[in-house]
């Protein structure tokens, strides 16, 4: 059997189960909260392997795994900021989330940050909410498509759009069929794929280069010192900035829909911890194989672009069945992740936007419209303005968290803020992210991840009700 046909067999064996996911969770979704939050019935593996798979996909497996292979020991400090941003959200933000969705009925992130706020405060704030999700999401949707069509192209051959409409129109599928809990079940099954891939494959490499210590050393022998260097060997305030940026990007995690909808949807505070537990353990095992990977693969310099390391390794030291399952798993798991990122998208169209329906049937049928609607477009955008995806992805989770994180943050501690100063941080943040996010520099970097969240929670000290 020829590795084409094997990945191709696997690829459509992934399809039918996620289409099967969609069609079962259809039998769960009788409204809004059904489709967009699982009626606030997720269990903590579903929770926690979810919030996992969606917060690190095609950006590490690709992006991360990348930076650390082409500019060394710096790709590190990516590490502590993602692990810090689990550790807050469902630690210290999740309590708060978790028990207010379940006491007022919340269906979106958009609905906790505007509880309380006066009605017109409210709808206006919901609204400019809404926009920035829809803007920030089309670009972080495809990035996620451009990486499984990258994929697909090199494996079959195909154009990338062919690769990227087949798989966006099976994600639009079971998305419109099953909603949230359909994408939190794939995205547990994503989780378990991605994490088996993370093992075999930078073990084989690791193996292949004769071991761990023989990685470091031939590394030494072969590597310049910037290589080794934390700050890739800049000094003073440049080096400063490089690693405060790398580390600021887990921020962003505090203001993601995406994956404060997972602890926001858990059963109960119990089973809370038990997620924020299961997410920290998975993030351990992919993020130790994926540094492992990358340093492997650059003392055996393997020929690779950088973002495709992952898929290379697989080719050159797995045995050749082995490495088309893990590839085709792979494929379908960076494409998978799109299902959470459209679903926030569709919720921010058709919920947060502040439309109103005459019946929960109408609010069920224009959720699923949206979704289509803005699959259709990121689609489109994809094809038209690819880009390098690790920088895409990131430009769409700072600037959210910037705009949305120090909000919630602040409300989860408990804090009452006034109308006004709960837009304007947000509007605040996001801006100053955008602007620095287009200027090249460290300086920015810092100004991109850190000032625009100091900002924003000075302006909800000042606005803070006391």
């Amino acid at each position: 059997m020829s590795d084409t046909l094997v990945v191709l067999i696997t690829l459509i064996s992934y399809k039918v189960v996620l289409l099967g996911v969609g069609w079962w969770a259809s039998k769960r979704v009788s409204d809004e909260s059904d489709y967009f939050l699982a009626g606030g019935g997720l269990g903590p593996w579903t929770a926690g392997l979810s919030y996992a798979a969606s917060t690190s996909s095609a950006w590490v497996l690709l992006g991360f795994t990348g930076m650390v292979f082409t500019q060394g020991v710096v790709g590190l400090w990516l590490v502590p900021g993602i692990f810090g941003g689990y550790l807050m959200t469902w630690l210290v933000m999740g309590p708060r989330l978790n028990a207010e969705t379940a006491a007022k009925g919340h269906i979106t992130i958009v609905d906790f940050i505007t509880e309380g706020l006066a009605p017109k405060a409210k709808r206006v704030t919901g609204l400019v909410c809404a926009a920035l999700i829809l803007f920030c999401f089309v670009f972080y949707i495809s990035s996620q498509f451009q990486a499984a069509g990258n994929a697909l192209g090199e494996v079959f051959g195909l154009s990338i759009a062919e690769a990227v409409i087949i798989g966006a129109v099976v994600i639009v599928i079971y998305c419109a069929l099953g909603g949230f809990w359909a994408a939190s079940i794939t995205d547990a099954l994503q989780a378990g794929v991605m994490m088996l891939a993370c093992v075999l494959v930078p073990l084989a490499t690791v193996m292949a280069a004769g071991g761990f210590g023989s990685v470091i050393e031939t590394l030494h022998a072969t590597q310049d010192h910037d290589y080794f260097s934390f700050t890739n060997g800049a000094a003073g305030m440049a080096g400063i900035g490089l690693a405060m940026g790398l580390l600021g990007t887990g921020l962003g995690a505090l203001g993601q829909p995406q994956l404060l909808n997972r602890i926001m949807a858990v059963r109960s505070d119990g089973e809370r911890k038990k997620a924020a537990a299961i997410t920290i353990g998975w993030g351990v095992v992919i993020y130790s194989g994926l540094i492992c990977l990358a340093f492997a693969a650059r003392a055996l310099n393997v020929d690779t672009g950088g973002e495709s390391l992952f898929f290379a390794a697989a080719q050159q030291f797995l045995p050749p069945v082995l490495a088309g399952v893990v590839i085709a798993a792979v494929l379908s798991a960076v494409m998978s992740t799109v299902d959470s990122l459209l679903l926030a998208a569709a919720s921010a169209v058709s919920h947060d936007s502040g439309v109103t329906y005459v019946s929960p049937k109408r609010a069920l049928m224009f959720g699923r419209l949206a979704m289509v609607g803005v699959a259709v477009f990121a689609v489109i955008l994809t094809l038209a303005l690819p880009q390098e995806i690790f920088s895409r992805v990131l430009f769409a989770w700072v600037a959210l968290g910037a705009g949305f994180g120090p909000v919630i943050l602040v409300k989860c501690l408990g804090w009452t803020l006034r109308d006004g100063a709960v837009l304007l941080a947000i509007l605040a943040g996001f801006t100053i992210a955008v602007i620095a996010y287009n200027i090249d520099g460290p300086v920015a970097e810092v100004v991109e991840k850190w000032v625009s969240w100091l900002v924003g929670l000075i302006i909800l000290f000042i606005g803070r009700v006391r």
